[in-house]
């Protein structure tokens, strides 16, 4: 293998790889001569067939791999050599169009390696972590959210008239054109007006309605209705009110705390309190994080891979126009061009990225199989019924499974330099650490 360095400019390195014909043709055979006891041809016994035979006929399909092998290892020899690690996939091209078997083969290369990374002095660097305690108040609030949460309803005095957010009991038969059709008839059902769980114009045909009253709803279908007979259809359902009930919180006590798991309200109390202080811990470490990132980013300067930063740049252009159009879900839409704030906010995220990468290579920090399982499992909550499949698909696409691990992976980093670090703690009201948080958006 002959290698010339063609360009050297910054991160960037361009090389003419030179793979000699003798070195291809010497592979072909030595992978042919692998396959040789395996092959079984018409005359021969299995693994007699002769060399000469078999490259004939099989010296093409393997030739593509033989040459295929030689690039990248050629391409992973060069690395080594120079010590590079390329900040993207290197672009590899052939560049003797007209090659022909027998001919060296020659590729051009190119890439932008990652760039020396200094270790960031954090002397004098201190950091501050927020600490929330949950107050009475706190937990009386979500328990009233909880109690709200557990609606009931309760029978109105004689004679009230149904309200919006009541409960109604209706027994219903649906018509159209005169003639009941199916799905269209029930007794005693539930219904919540408000709710908009039936076709639109039913519910509130039903306000202001009193028990015992006859009521004729007319509604028209919508005409993307899944039933065809009865998409765009005009109907009447005959109903008759049995019962109102306006809507009740359920008392805080013991019961409501058994509704939800706890053995009783104290210990429902509890519950609550834990929960509130690992969501506040979650925003404080939101906070504490940031204001490491902010450390570290004045600490350290190097040269950034032009093309890291351009697709980065590209990415968050791409997400904020997307948050700002929420109605468009996929592609198809204007190109999005990166604005100047968007270039430097991705000139900061790339730098972090890359010392953090850095740290944790030096630190030897690894994500483990038992984390990534917990990292999918998570992710595969939000696909009810379809867990299995999700687990699946992730085990067999890397690009998933690097989008998975690169977070965990810059947290345990991050929890590395916090341990190691002169971290205060102090205690602050809920509302101070919430405006900590409104503060990261804004920043």
């Amino acid at each position: 293998m002959q290698v010339t360095e063609t360009l050297n400019e910054g991160l960037t390195r361009g090389y003419e790889i030179t793979i000699a014909a003798a070195d291809l043709a010497a592979k072909v055979d030595e992978k042919i001569k692998e396959a040789q006891p395996n092959i079984e041809m018409k005359g021969f016994r299995k693994g007699k067939v002769p060399l000469a035979l078999l490259k004939k006929q099989h010296g093409p399909a393997v030739m593509g791999e033989a040459m295929q092998e030689a690039v990248d290892g050629a391409m992973n020899k060069l690395l080594e050599d120079n010590g590079d690690r390329p900040a993207m996939q290197p672009e590899i091209k052939m560049t003797n169009e007209d090659w022909k078997e027998g001919d060296d083969i020659v590729v051009s290369a190119s890439y932008e390696a990652l760039p020396e990374i200094p270790e960031p002095d954090m002397s004098g660097v201190s950091l501050e972590k927020l600490v929330v305690k949950a107050t009475d108040a706190d937990i009386d609030d979500a328990l009233k959210n909880i109690a709200s949460s557990a609606q009931t309803f309760a029978d109105r005095a004689e004679g009230e008239a149904a309200e919006s957010g009541d409960q109604i009991t209706i027994d219903f038969a649906g018509k159209v054109d005169g003639e009941l059709f199916d799905g269209g008839s029930a007794e005693d059902y539930p219904l919540v007006l408000g709710s908009n769980s039936f076709i639109p114009g039913f519910e509130e045909q039903l306000i202001g309605k009193k028990v015992g009253e006859d009521v004729a709803v007319n509604v028209q279908f919508p005409a993307e209705y899944g039933a065809e007979n009865l998409a765009g259809k005009d109907a009447v359902f005959d109903c008759k009110v049995k019962a109102v009930k306006a809507p009740a919180e359920a008392e805080i006590n013991d019961e409501l705390a058994k509704q939800f798991g706890a053995e009783d309200l104290a210990a429902l109390k509890s519950q609550v309190a834990e929960r509130l202080e690992s969501e506040y811990a979650g925003a404080s470490r939101a906070v504490l994080k940031r204001g490491l990132l902010d450390a570290l980013d004045g600490k350290v300067d190097f040269d950034l891979p032009p093309s890291l930063v351009k697709a980065e740049a590209d990415a968050i252009a791409h997400q904020l126009w997307h948050d700002e159009n929420p109605e468009v879900e996929g592609h198809d839409h204007p190109e999005i061009e990166a604005t100047e704030e968007h270039k430097t906010l991705a000139v900061r995220r790339v730098r972090l990225g890359l010392l953090l990468a850095e740290l944790g290579r030096q630190k030897e920090i690894q994500v483990s199989d038992a984390e990534m399982t917990q990292a999918i499992m998570n992710q595969a909550r939000q696909y009810p019924g379809q867990e299995r499949q999700f687990f699946e698909f992730v085990q067999q696409n890397a690009q998933m499974q690097q989008q998975l691990r690169a977070p965990l992976f810059e947290d345990k980093v991050v929890d590395y330099i916090v341990e190691n670090a002169d971290v205060t703690e102090k205690e602050v009201s809920k509302e101070e650490l919430e405006k900590a948080v409104e503060a990261l958006d804004e920043a």
